[in-house]
Formats: C-alpha cells, sequence, structure tokens
C-alpha cells in the first residue's frame, strides 16, 4: 500500500507543536530536520556535558507520513492553525510507493574499498578480500558506513597515519566506525562518545560483530570527566560538522595529549580555513586534504 508524504518547512516557535499536531491529527510517523544541512548555515543541535540543548534548528523541515487516502492538505490547514500559524507555511505532498523498504535499503550498501588493505563490508555481505582488514558494519540508525566522503577521509587517515599501541578519543563515533577501524589497525584503546543514543547503541553492537574490544561508547553525560581533563589520548578524531567543530575546540583540543594528533572532518571545503584558524592556536596543522566538497584537518598538538 502507497503513503502520502508531507514535508513543511516552518521555524523554531512552531516545530515542535506543529509535529505534535500533525501525530494527533493521524500522521503514521513524523521526523524533524534542519532545513539548512548540507548548506554553510546548518545549525548543529547537541548537548554537551553541562549545556542544555535547543532543541530544534533555526529553520527546520517537518516530513509526515500519512495513509494514502487522507486529505493531508486540510490536515496541514487544521494543524497550522492549531499551533497559531496565521499562514500556512511552505510544503508539498507526494506519493510513496510500498516496496521492501530492508531491501531496499540493504541495496544500497554495497562493500567499499577505503585503501588496498582496508574495507567496510555490510553486515549482509561476504567479504570481498577475506585477507584484508574487513570492517563488519551494520549502519543502523547511525551516520557511518564509508560512503561518505568524510568518513573515508578520515579512514584513509587512520590507515595511513596510525602506528600502532595507540589511545583514540571519536568524539561523534556514529556507527562507530571510526574507533573499530583504529582498533582493528592497531590502536590499544578506543572511547567513542555521542549525543545520540541509537548511535552508541548501534556503535556497540558494530563493535561486537568485529570482535574488538578494549573499547568503550557512551554519552557525553555518562563519560568520566578524567575523559577529558587529563588530556591522555594519542588520538582524537571528530567527523561531526563545522559548528560542533568551532564550539568544542577547547575540549577536544584539551583531550589530546601534547605530541598527540587530531583529526577533523565533516567540513565542507569552503569552511576548511575558518577551522584551521580556531585550531592552530594549539596545533601545528597539515594542509588539508578534499574530496567531494568536503575537507579533512589533521595536526599535532604542541
Amino acid at each position: 500500500m502507497p503513503w502520502l508524504s508531507l514535508v513543511v518547512d516552518t521555524d523554531a516557535a512552531h516545530a515542535e507543536a506543529l509535529s505534535e499536531a500533525l501525530l494527533d491529527l493521524g500522521a503514521l510517523s513524523v521526523d524533524l530536520l534542519d532545513a539548512d544541512a548540507d548548506t554553510p548555515d546548518e545549525q548543529a543541535i547537541f548537548g554537551e556535558p553541562g549545556e542544555v540543548s535547543p532543541g530544534v534548528w533555526q529553520h527546520n523541515r517537518v516530513s509526515a507520513l500519512f495513509d494514502n487516502d487522507r486529505d493531508v492538505a486540510a490536515i496541514l490547514r487544521e494543524a497550522a492553525g492549531s499551533v497559531g500559524l496565521e499562514q500556512l507555511p511552505k510544503f508539498h505532498i507526494e506519493m510513496l510507493a510500498d516496496n521492501d523498504w530492508v531491501r531496499l535499503t540493504q541495496a544500497q550498501f554495497e562493500p567499499i574499498r577505503i585503501s588496498q588493505r582496508l574495507w567496510i563490508v555490510p553486515t549482509w555481505h561476504t567479504p570481498s578480500d577475506p585477507d584484508a582488514i574487513n570492517i563488519v558494519l551494520d549502519p543502523g540508525l547511525a551516520f557511518g558506513t564509508g560512503s561518505h566522503p568524510t568518513t573515508r577521509l578520515c579512514l584513509r587517515w587512520l590507515d595511513n597515519n596510525l602506528q600502532g599501541g595507540e589511545s583514540v578519543l571519536d568524539y561523534g563515533c556514529g556507527s562507530g566506525i571510526l574507533a573499530i577501524a583504529a582498533l582493528k589497525l592497531g590502536a590499544t584503546h578506543a572511547v567513542g562518545v555521542d549525543v545520540d543514543s541509537q548511535a552508541v547503541s548501534a556503535s556497540r553492537d558494530n563493535a561486537v560483530a568485529n570482535k574488538v574490544g578494549n573499547v568503550r561508547f557512551c554519552l557525553p553525560d555518562d563519560a568520566m570527566p578524567s575523559t577529558y581533563d587529563l588530556a591522555t589520548y594519542d588520538l582524537v578524531v571528530a567527523n561531526i560538522l563545522t559548528n560542533p567543530l568551532r564550539l568544542l575546540a577547547p575540549l577536544l583540543a584539551n583531550a589530546t595529549r601534547q605530541g598527540g594528533q587530531i583529526v577533523l572532518s565533516g567540513i565542507l571545503d569552503e569552511q576548511a580555513q575558518d577551522v584551521m584558524n580556531i585550531y592552530q592556536q594549539w596545533f601545528d596543522l597539515n594542509a588539508p586534504i578534499f574530496e567531494g566538497g568536503w575537507s579533512c584537518l589533521s595536526g599535532r598538538k604542541r
């Protein structure tokens, strides 16, 4: 059975109330996303220790799913009126065909060769090269499948630069792919931190699937204060977004031991210099590496 998909753009003042109203009026599900995602205006929402998350973005995109026999435009009008919107917000409605969503989703993820010896292999595939370093991955609901340029850039850096025996902090771990890769490439132990509990759960499952030990995945508020205060990590990697990288700079720098290294990605090409200007107060940075409109920065702490 097909469904109707409603996509509405609205502001921070009405986003959550509109989402709730749509659910009350029969929406099967509602997602709330940043309408400025993948642009220089994207806004990071995250909760760090001691900070309160703002909860919504400045510009929001509400996506709601309905049975195909519903009058979705009329439902939106009612929902908008109930939350105090005087004008109907910008929206569009499209038909969403019924499919085998599990099979279609899996079809998007084929084994990915990162380097001569490193592969990312979805759990439903057999490794193409059994002798390679194969990271078995079930993406779940977390970011980090190896298909995005930022993830590949970080993985290649790890493959080219890890010497073995390092301690690693993966801040914004997503699926856990970078922490797991670091361990498979010789790191001694790793800590992965993410603000999304589903990402933490996916990371733990992926660590079990890859049979790696000496790794801990947790939410920021669950991490011991010494995780950041003692600056004991040989390597800190953060593949997140430019805005949180700006705000987290003191924390990430403090978590890196003197002489240790940092790897940063999730940065658009045109944002690289801005991020470098911030981190240069602690690190001697290498030239950025670029791929597909994204950049990866690395450096060593003075």
